[in-house]
């Protein structure tokens, strides 16, 4: 008789990148790359590539929600991850079809304001996340920029600022909130770990390239893909930060447009 193994299952909500190198194509590389099956609900269309985002087109939010059941409905998710949702209204959806679900996981990467700097989410979307989606979420994934953003501050300068900042976004009612460090001076790039129990953090050292396309996408992914295997939260955002590591580091091997490449998802595969 076959032991039965249950498969880990991860759902993306999130834009799709015409690029290939952020978004749902980033998520399910992702998922993929880390042995995990991946289901996706697609929240907005782009037009995008290494250079920019040239256009956004919202999906209806009823849409989103009916893409969203019919995964939820039929398949047995073990974590979920959303990314840009674009506007308030579907925010406000995407809150009212997971508060059915507390039981799973859910890693919210709060994508406001792109690598590349394009403005991702409208003014009154951000209060939309904060009151609604926030406090259904496992993990919060903001890098610094996005949690100024949050606050409605100045951004985080160093770990202590950083940690500050992750205390009062955990007081927002997210259950664990990681600083990403990306975006700060130094030799490493450290992100902080913030729960009610502590602070974590990790370390890694900075890499310099230009292909950084889809890095928040990829690490808020990777962490999902650990809960799906029923990893510890801790244990998840480390194997998440070794393999975004890997994948920058391996970046250099792929040539893709004229600006910032996307990283290597499959880099131990080819």
């Amino acid at each position: 008789m076959h032991s039965f193994i249950p498969t880990p299952i991860a759902l993306t909500i999130a834009g799709s990148d015409s690029g290939g190198g952020a978004g749902i194509q980033a998520d399910l590389k992702t998922f993929s790359a880390l042995g995990v099956f991946g289901c996706s609900a697609i929240a907005s269309l782009t037009a995008q590539n290494t250079l920019g985002v040239q256009g956004v087109l919202p999906i209806p939010p009823a849409f989103v929600q009916q893409q969203i059941h019919s995964v939820m409905s039929d398949i047995n998710v073990g974590a979920i991850k959303s990314g840009m949702l674009a506007t308030a209204e579907i925010i406000a959806a995407v809150a009212e079809s997971l508060s059915a679900y507390p039981q799973i996981p859910f890693v919210l990467d709060p994508v406001m304001v792109a690598t590349s700097g394009d403005r991702l989410l409208a003014e009154d979307a951000i209060q939309t996340l904060i009151e609604k989606l926030l406090p259904l979420a496992t993990l919060v994934t903001p890098n610094l920029h996005e949690a100024a953003v949050l606050l409605n501050s100045s951004t985080a300068q160093n770990l202590a600022e950083m940690q500050s900042q992750g205390e009062k976004i955990l007081s927002l009612g997210a259950r664990a909130v990681l600083m990403k460090g990306g975006h700060t001076d130094g030799e490493d790039a450290t992100d902080l770990l913030i729960t009610t129990a502590g602070v974590e953090a990790f370390s890694a050292p900075r890499l310099h390239t230009k292909n950084t396309h889809g890095t928040g996408c990829t690490l808020a992914s990777a962490i999902a893909a650990g809960l799906a295997k029923q990893l510890s939260l801790s244990d998840s955002v480390k194997q998440a930060k070794d393999y975004l590591h890997q994948a920058l580091v391996h970046s250099e091997k792929l040539h893709i447009g004229q600006g910032s490449g996307p990283v290597h998802h499959f880099y131990s595969f080819y």
